[in-house]
């Protein structure tokens, strides 16, 4: 299946359309952006330069398939798709986090904990990490926060990252 995102002028992903690989292909049998493009335009009634091939199975850079990665991600509507790069970008998450065109992904200004879990075996304890922009904002040595997926407290005890280990709040 050949996936085409619809953009805006301004690199908006509207919608992502699937075909048969089959449309897109040319005189040869060769599959080709450009015979999908001219079909779309045909039947959507939106210009063909507005619609650009993504590869389902990319995401962050990478192919799940080991095969070589296609445009940075998958297209989701909301997300853009960044022609100098040629990157499609899911929505930025959190004003503060920036593009990694490496990586084709979005970066928190404070690198992620390295430590994501406490004890072994039977006894592991998962910690549940996540981002807090407000305290980001606040205070910018801070924004990785954590509660443990099993505390038995009401409400968890949450901690924050220091940049080498968590501290209780």
């Amino acid at each position: 299946m050949a996936h085409f995102a619809k953009i805006d002028d301004n690199g908006l992903v509207l919608e992502v359309l699937y075909m048969e690989d089959s449309v897109t292909q040319n005189a040869e049998g060769v599959e080709t952006e450009s015979v999908g493009q001219t079909h779309l335009q045909t039947h959507n009634n939106w210009p063909a330069e507005k619609w650009i091939k993504t590869s389902y199975n990319t995401h962050s850079n990478q192919h799940n398939n080991s095969k070589t990665p296609f445009r940075g991600n998958y297209a989701s509507i909301g997300g853009t798709y960044d022609s100098t790069n040629n990157i499609f970008w899911h929505e930025k998450p959190y004003v503060s986090w920036t593009k990694n065109v490496a990586t084709a992904s979005w970066v928190a200004p404070i690198t992620y904990p390295s430590i994501t879990s406490e004890g072994s075996g039977e006894s592991e304890i998962e910690y549940r990490i996540y981002w807090n922009e407000e305290l980001y904002q606040s205070n910018n040595s801070k924004g990785w926060e954590m509660s443990k997926f099993n505390d038995k407290e009401d409400p968890p005890t949450k901690y924050d990252w220091n940049g080498s280990s968590w501290v209780s709040k």
